[in-house]
């Protein structure tokens, strides 16, 4: 009986280690239209599209994973955006897709002279059969809120989400987050993100990221941040990097300029 107690005692400890110490990607915001996790109010124009692609490296607990992200513009305030993350961690050699995020951003008040621009996102996760990486499905919804001052782009977004799984509790995320344009082409980013997980009734992540986009043409972005947790430092560090695409790509307007000879 002492032996079953002490077992069931340390694989519970080794359980909520792990599951405190790994974060679930779901829905993610496609660049430019948001700064790390945390989604603006802006989205595509009706009929134009967005690929994304992601790759994250983090430090205690060490993991990589890597993100596919779609996104299309039904309408110029509504967009489907759809996330794909892949994890693999590396000291117990477990790889798997977590679940699959869907979503819809409806931005019902356009940013005026004093007003922000204010949006809903309705989201979803399919389950990836993976109990390491899935909560067995989720649903949720957040609010997602965005003003521009100057050269800074500001962000804030709350969210919640209710686990398929019974035994898990429900979810509470929310994150604020900036872009300030330091030039035509190159932004520099900082984000607070915080999360009250499926395995918690306290906020047990909070972490401050920071980095830059550059614009690298016309219709792609590079983003490059690094994130370092606040509270539990679990993760220690992370880093990340994605590249997103959008078209078709905007044709620059020519100015011709005609001289009438005399």
């Amino acid at each position: 009986m002492k032996r079953y107690i002490f077992f069931l005692l340390f694989f519970n400890i080794l359980f909520i280690r792990y599951s405190y110490g790994f974060d679930l990607k779901g829905l993610q915001p496609v660049a430019p239209y948001g700064v790390f996790s945390t989604f603006g109010a802006d989205s595509l124009q009706k009929g134009k599209a967005a690929v994304a692609v992601g790759f994250e490296i983090s430090r205690e607990p060490d993991f990589n994973r890597f993100t596919a992200q779609m996104a299309y513009g039904i309408k110029d305030n509504i967009e489907f955006e759809l996330t794909m993350p892949y994890v693999s961690e590396w000291k117990n050699s477990v790889d798997g897709f977590e679940d699959i995020a869907v979503g819809f951003k409806h931005r019902f008040f356009d940013e005026g002279k004093y007003g922000p621009a204010i949006a809903y996102i309705i989201n979803a996760s399919i389950s990836s059969g993976r109990d390491e990486f899935s909560t067995n499905g989720r649903i949720g919804a957040g609010l997602v809120i965005s003003k521009r001052v100057g050269p800074v782009n500001g962000h804030a977004n709350i969210f919640y989400a209710k686990p398929g799984s019974s035994s898990l509790k429900d979810e509470i995320s929310f994150s604020a987050g900036l872009d300030f344009a330091a030039a035509h082409n190159f932004k520099l980013l900082g984000e607070l993100h915080g999360r009250k997980s499926h395995y918690s009734s306290e906020i047990d992540q909070l972490e401050w990221r920071i980095g830059y986009r550059v614009k690298t043409t016309d219709n792609l972005f590079t983003t490059i941040g690094v994130g370092f947790d606040l509270k539990n430092r679990s993760p220690e560090y992370r880093i990340l990097i994605s590249l997103s695409l959008l078209f078709p790509a905007e044709e620059k307007k020519i100015k011709r300029i005609y001289e009438e000879d005399r």
